[in-house]
């Protein structure tokens, strides 16, 4: 058990190690950016890295492009007369998994993302279908923070 817990204290130090360097990585060369991304409500500082690291097109494509990079777009599964659902798949998954919880925090704090969700639930959608609905608008957000480099305003995201 000693041999163990030792191992396990040296993993942890590692990882303070590489969140550390990660931090002066993003400070260095994406301060702004960063900086741009954490102003919006529910984005934090491991969705602003992941996003930098995993998204480097972040604010130079377009709304469709963004979301299809990212596996956010939802893709028809129709074949002949047939008319299936449609999914997310695809894209970067780390950079899914991240919005899910950023998002997942911004149905809660951030007011525009609150009451899309809400209108989203209140129309009958699934409570999943309507997240990953306010994790697509998240990322259009961010992505048109990231092109024209201005912060979080309320009154501009609610018309995105």
């Amino acid at each position: 058990k000693p041999s163990i817990l030792r191992i396990m204290d040296a993993i942890a130090e590692q990882l303070n190690d590489v969140d550390g360097q990660l931090k002066e990585h993003v400070l260095a060369h994406h301060a702004d950016l960063a900086a741009l991304l954490t102003s919006v409500k529910g984005v934090g500082p491991t969705t602003a890295s992941t996003l930098l690291a995993q998204l480097p097109e972040l604010g130079k494509l377009n709304r469709k492009q963004i979301t299809s990079l990212a596996g956010l777009a939802p893709i028809n599964r129709d074949s002949g007369t047939l008319r299936g659902q449609r999914h997310i798949f695809g894209g970067r998954a780390d950079v899914r998994r991240v919005l899910y919880v950023a998002a997942l925090v911004g149905t809660r704090f951030n007011p525009v993302l609150k009451a899309f969700y809400a209108k989203l639930i209140a129309a009958g959608k699934a409570k999943k279908v309507a997240l990953v609905a306010c994790m697509h608008k998240l990322l259009i957000i961010l992505n048109a923070i990231a092109r024209t480099k201005s912060p979080w305003r309320n009154d501009l995201a609610e018309a995105v």
